[in-house]
């Protein structure tokens, strides 16, 4: 019996340790910082993240599915074009997360595929399938709304956000097409002057 009672209090003790060190992963972002939301990513070379991971760089954040061929291709070059405004120092700093809306069919070697189509800088571009109990609450604190279709191919609202390195949301874009909204630009310029 003092055995089984001494295993249940190894079992708190250490149930208590993971949650509060869950908690600690956040415990210093702001409340408005969007990586407050609990949710479990894997990336394009197949490593565990959390979301929380993020924090601590300025990024421009959207959501994409790899198999699209109209609308995600335009996201990922306007946010190349947001790049291409920026000084080369300011580049370097600036990082890029492109989270999945199709977690079951975006394995990481689907994103791994894509990452090398699109010849993205994987130093500093990260590409993230979310864990599927954990999509819908990304998609929410991002702003971007999605819906399958019966064909297997998603609408999805198109915005790239610019997040600061505590994960608060800065600023919203949605062109796609031409330059990039000089307002957009200028903000992300003035996050990373402050970061």
């Amino acid at each position: 019996m003092n055995f089984v009672r001494s295993l249940f209090a190894i079992l708190c003790l250490s149930l208590g340790m993971i949650v509060a060190a869950q908690a600690d992963d956040t415990a210093e972002l702001p409340g408005d910082s969007i990586y407050r939301v609990q949710a479990a990513l894997t990336d394009s070379q197949g490593q565990s993240l959390k979301f929380s991971d993020a924090a601590g760089h300025v990024r421009l954040a959207t959501m994409f599915y790899a198999r699209c061929k109209f609308v995600c291709p335009m996201l990922i070059e306007q946010v190349r074009s947001v790049e291409a405004q920026l000084t080369p120092d300011e580049r370097a700093r600036l990082r890029v997360l492109l989270i999945s809306i199709d977690p079951e069919r975006d394995t990481p070697e689907a994103l791994a595929d894509l990452a090398k189509q699109r010849k993205v800088d994987l130093a500093r571009w990260t590409l993230v399938q979310p864990a599927v109990a954990d999509l819908r609450k990304v998609s929410a604190v991002l702003g971007v709304q999605y819906r399958q279709l019966d064909d297997g191919e998603f609408n999805h609202s198109s915005v790239i956000n610019l997040i600061d390195a505590q994960g608060r949301v800065l600023a919203k874009s949605s062109v796609l097409v031409g330059a990039p909204d000089p307002e957009f630009v200028a903000a992300v310029r003035k996050a990373l002057a402050a970061n």
